[in-house]
């Protein structure tokens, strides 16, 4: 593919959109929050390697006490893990009550408690929700820092977990969220400064919690779609943890965290779900537009150019939407819909945007496709990755690479291009669900039991 712009060019012009990180003093420099410094997977000044193994390009590699499929967070020589931590002796097990369910697995109409393929048993054991800092450089833990310790009140699917939500952090605080467990706010020494409990969420199928949150400016946002009434979005003042405003939603569980962007002066909150995809006001919570169209089970973030924002599904009806900025009231198929398409769309994995192309995989499989943004006409459709199988893992990417991880430790790495040309596949002795972080010339890895921070030597 012939870029369309030289990388400084890309990397002003993604700025000027302000996605979440945009209020950050360096975002470019640092991987502060859920799918990096733009909040799109995209990261413009990174160098990382091309390839890797378990002997080669490891800089260092270090076990994570308990389980979760958060995102490491880097920001200047500090990586921030969330992950809960079960007690050395279980409880002993006691008869669990049936779960029942109003729907079939998947169905999108009604509100259902527990029960579907996947749901994990309830839990009896207290976990320790906790935040690791560590240092960069080495991979030492610097401090350790317990923000709850509860007995979670419904289980997770079998490929989830209880820390499943990214960090974010300013460079001067982090803030921890747990979903059901919480928002803890940190300054970087570990000292917790105020935290904020939600209540509990009762998810679909009993699926768990995945959702994080998103940080502009001094607004911290969180959304809270689950299967009881009294859905809602709500924005706080990031230093103090005050509410500044809440609105009702009515959707089911999603687990798609919220993007927010800068479109003619006025800053709004993206959200993805199966009933409506929503904007809201930054600065009030109004609603300024919404969009029927997806199918269940939302997941995968929205990316945006300058006037196009892509939102996909592809649980049950794969759908993506293609809606035109600028736009206010419902757009469901009126002409702000400037393209869509209706398969090959993912279930977990978020997308990518590079210039004019947008890749995306299919469900949560090694098969790429790559659109034109503009027109919506495929180069490549739902093209099988060699070597990489079932994914969860976001894509992620620098201006002329696209990183593939897939669930068993191999990464491909994809040269952008209306052509599929795979340059190198890379294998780690460990699961990888969580999606990875790339700052500088390092790439930062979460497997099921170990963090690698891998590096050219």
């Amino acid at each position: 593919m012939k870029m369309t712009h030289s990388s400084g060019l890309l990397a002003l012009t993604l700025l000027a959109l302000t996605p979440v990180a945009g209020a950050f003093a360096n975002p470019l420099a640092n991987w502060g929050q859920w799918r990096g410094p733009l909040g799109t997977g995209n990261a413009p000044q990174a160098n990382p390697p091309l390839e890797w193994s378990e002997d080669k390009n490891i800089k260092w590699k270090v076990k994570v006490p308990g389980s979760g499929m958060s995102t490491p967070i880097v920001w200047g020589d500090k990586i921030f893990l969330l992950t809960a931590i079960p007690p050395e002796k279980k409880a002993e097990p006691t008869a669990a009550s049936p779960a029942t369910t109003t729907n079939a697995p998947g169905d999108q109409g009604g509100r259902r408690r527990g029960g579907g393929f996947g749901r994990g048993e309830k839990p009896t054991d207290k976990l320790k929700f906790t935040v690791i800092c560590l240092d960069r450089n080495s991979g030492k833990t610097l401090w350790e820092k317990v923000a709850v310790e509860e007995i979670p009140h419904e289980g997770h699917h079998q490929d989830h977990g209880f820390a499943s939500a990214s960090p974010v952090t300013d460079g001067e605080h982090v803030w921890a969220y747990f979903g059901s467990r919480g928002l803890h706010c940190y300054d970087l020494a570990g000292n917790k400064k105020w935290s904020k409990d939600f209540g509990d969420m009762i998810t679909r199928n009993s699926f768990g919690e995945g959702a994080s949150p998103a940080l502009h400016g001094d607004v911290i946002i969180v959304n809270w779609d689950d299967e009881q009434e009294g859905d809602f979005i709500i924005a706080l003042d990031k230093k103090t943890g005050k509410e500044l405003w809440k609105k009702s939603r009515n959707e089911a569980t999603s687990w798609t965290t919220p993007l927010v962007i800068e479109h003619s002066g006025k800053k709004q909150i993206i959200v993805n779900a199966t009933g409506k995809i929503r904007s809201y006001d930054l600065a009030t919570g109004d609603e300024i537009w919404s969009c029927g169209g997806m199918g269940s089970n939302p997941i995968p973030t929205p990316v945006v150019n300058s006037d196009t924002i892509f939102v996909m599904s592809g649980h049950q009806r794969p759908q993506l939407l293609a809606i035109a900025l600028g736009r206010t009231g419902d757009l469901t198929d009126t002409d702000a819909i400037r393209w869509r398409h209706d398969r090959s769309t993912p279930y977990v994995p978020s997308p990518v945007l590079l210039g004019d192309q947008l890749y995306f995989l299919t469900r949560n499989d090694g098969k790429l496709s790559c659109f034109d943004a503009k027109t919506g006409k495929p180069n490549f459709e739902g093209e099988t990755v060699t070597g990489i199988f079932g994914v969860y893992a976001s894509l992620a990417a620098t201006k002329d690479r696209i990183y593939i991880l897939g669930r068993e430790g191999k990464c491909a790495v994809v040269k952008p291009g209306t052509k599929l040309e795979i340059l190198a596949t890379n294998k780690l002795d460990d699961r990888t669900d969580a999606s990875m972080a790339m700052v500088g010339k390092e790439l930062f890895i979460r497997g099921k039991e170990s963090l690698y921070c891998i590096a050219e030597k």
